[in-house]
């Protein structure tokens, strides 16, 4: 297959050297040329920063590019590409929305973070697919089991849906953890020491409902811990750590003691 990636960072790179094992990567377009040559050395494809330069016989078009920018680009490079097929990477953009700018468009949405720093097990993430058209459905659900072993057919509702709680599952959790380490900082102990409570604790909500591996002072109703913690937070004058600290004590407290 004959693929465009519009978009050079840390999506676009995954994708782009993933499929380029099995794929021809036409064409990397970014409107930084230096960023689109970058990802283009390294998948033997063309560099491009203009829609003017889209190669027509692109089999896909995968837009990877942030969510409020999506409509934009698939407007700008629609015209240039009338018969290629066009879908975005996001979570939370509707397919609907696309439909009313290009004939053929769809999602191709991988359930997981991504960084430079690390590689991407491409077998165990879980991919989601979307399209206007059967035909075209067919063709992503074949193009995304070739990456991995987890494919999933979901509604625009479904995929929003879940992009929410994956911003709960990662996005919060990683805030948490960095609120860890500011505090640890503080006093100068090795942030270190969290890891292996922090690794069993995502392993745990693996294998279990996450309700029933909650513990700690506030789902125990530990007012002393509690009180203490506050009074911690209070003397470092982070009042933004205590605010969450309470509000998130006072979550976990009516989830398990009000019905």
């Amino acid at each position: 297959m004959r693929i465009t990636l519009i978009g050079a960072g840390r999506v676009a790179t995954h994708l782009a050297t993933t499929l380029g094992v099995e794929h021809q990567i036409v064409q990397i377009f970014s409107r930084n040329l230096d960023h689109a040559k970058a990802l283009a050395n390294q998948v033997n494809a063309q560099a491009i920063n203009q829609s003017e330069q889209l190669n027509q016989q692109t089999d896909l078009v995968i837009v990877a590019v942030s969510d409020q920018s999506i409509p934009a680009v698939i407007q700008s490079i629609a015209t240039y590409l009338p018969n290629s097929l066009i879908v975005h990477t996001s979570g939370s953009t509707s397919l609907d929305t696309l439909g009313q700018i290009h004939p053929r468009v769809g999602v191709f949405y991988p359930l997981q973070t991504f960084s430079f720093e690390r590689e991407v097990d491409w077998s165990e993430t879980p991919l989601f697919v979307e399209a206007s058209h059967a035909d075209d459905l067919a063709l992503l659900t074949v193009l995304a089991h070739s990456l991995s072993n987890r494919v999933y057919q979901y509604s625009s509702k479904q995929r929003q849906t879940l992009h929410l709680a994956a911003v709960f599952a990662c996005n919060f959790s990683n805030y948490c953890y960095d609120m860890a380490k500011q505090i640890v900082d503080a006093e100068q102990v090795d942030f270190s020491l969290l890891f292996p409570l922090i690794v069993e604790t995502a392993n745990k909500v693996t294998v279990s409902d996450p309700k029933l591996m909650q513990t700690g002072p506030a789902m125990r109703g530990d007012q002393n811990i509690l009180n203490m913690h506050s009074q911690l937070l209070a003397v470092s004058q982070r009042e933004d750590l205590n605010k969450l600290y309470e509000l998130m004590s006072e979550g976990i407290f009516k989830r398990h003691h009000l019905h």
